[in-house]
């Protein structure tokens, strides 16, 4: 009796072992075993509600008119949301740092940044009803990452600093205009100001030397702006020439004065990318986050983006006149276009940062 109460003692131990590793598993994978991706629309917005919250980052209520989503999962869905805005390196940063204390259930990052996420195993998939709307070069095949909106490198002139906006890269590079693209450190549009103006010297994803050089040409003749190219800061005239995103620099000039801005996109070249929300793997929310990403594809969602000067990634979502005015007309597109070796611009941002720091900066007042 002694050894078979050992025995059944000892097998105890090790099925409570077994259990404790199998929880601890789950526990690392953010428990994504519990949640259910293949959900119907309505038994999501269920779970969802039940949450009850959903916390991103990176999309502020100012970037893209992002606050009217976050307005309509709280009216219609009783989702209450918080945003900390920080780069796309920072949302991942944030995402592989806090693990299973996580506080973010979703991102919005540069498109570069989603393969980057799901490499490092920092993604929830997740394949939204509109999901075969959505071009194939805009999403990730298993639902990982996707593409809600897209922008284009564009000048944001303050009129009240310079007489003639540049309306091309050469102008910019033979005038006197002082100009920020902001932290190319870490932030995706900075990294695109960049590859545009690589573009436009002759350059491209796989040569980055050209934008390189010319942003060092400008911190050598003391035009490189170190101050954010933000709202506050254009407001108080720091800086001449802002390279942002063309919905960035829109959303600016309606903020501030619509009379003081010109917005152009660079005649020689420009380049065209999107933003991709990512759902954290250890997210506490995937039902709410899942549901916020199905919101920002629906047609109210993308309006919304449109209404915030973003152009909506979906083709086929019915814009009004009214929505559609408020964009920049399509014939200065002509000369924008994407990245046409996504893998080769994904090995370009990670060296771009040191070559920022020794190449530029260190001309920089």
């Amino acid at each position: 009796m002694k050894k078979l109460n050992w025995r059944l003692g000892l097998l105890s131990v090790v099925s409570l072992f077994v259990l404790v590793l199998a929880a601890c598993q789950k526990e690392e994978q953010g428990g994504s075993e519990e949640v259910d991706s293949s959900v119907s629309v309505d038994e999501l917005v269920e779970r969802a509600k039940e949450e009850g919250e959903v916390h991103s980052v990176g999309m502020p209520d100012t970037w893209a008119n992002w606050v009217e989503t976050w307005e309509d999962l709280k009216n219609d869905y009783g989702i209450q949301h918080t945003d900390t805005d920080m780069s796309s390196a920072e949302e991942l940063a944030k995402f592989e740092a806090e693990k299973n204390d996580a506080t973010a259930d979703i991102g919005d990052v540069g498109i570069a940044f989603g393969p980057i996420a799901k490499e490092r195993g920092l993604t929830f998939p997740y394949k939204t009803s509109y999901w075969d709307d959505i071009p194939d070069w805009a999403k990730d095949e298993e639902g990982h990452w996707v593409v809600g909106y897209t922008g284009t490198i564009s000048f944001l002139t303050d009129l009240h600093n310079v007489k003639d906006a540049p309306t091309s890269w050469e102008q910019l590079k033979q005038g006197d205009y002082r100009v920020s693209i902001g932290d190319a450190l870490t932030a995706n549009q900075a990294h695109f100001a960049i590859l545009a103006a690589a573009y436009a010297f002759g350059g491209d994803e796989t040569n980055i030397e050209p934008g390189i050089e010319f942003f060092a040409t400008l911190a050598k003749e003391g035009r490189l702006g170190t101050s954010d190219p933000s709202v506050a800061n254009l407001e108080k005239g720091e800086i001449d020439v802002a390279i942002v995103w063309d919905f960035n620099g829109l959303g600016y000039r309606n903020q501030i004065d619509e009379a003081r801005f010109e917005v152009v996109i660079p005649e020689e070249a420009s380049v065209m990318s999107g933003y991709a929300t990512i759902i954290n793997q250890y997210s506490k929310n995937k039902y709410a986050a899942m549901l916020a990403r199905e919101h920002i594809l629906s047609d109210k969602g993308q309006e919304n983006l449109a209404r915030g000067y973003a152009r909506p990634i979906r083709d086929n979502v019915p814009l009004s006149d009214e929505v559609r005015a408020l964009l920049l007309p399509e014939q200065m597109y002509a000369n924008a276009r994407p990245v046409n070796d996504q893998a080769a611009w994904e090995e370009t941002t990670k060296q771009l940062p040191n070559l920022w720091q020794e190449k530029v900066l260190i001309h920089a007042n």
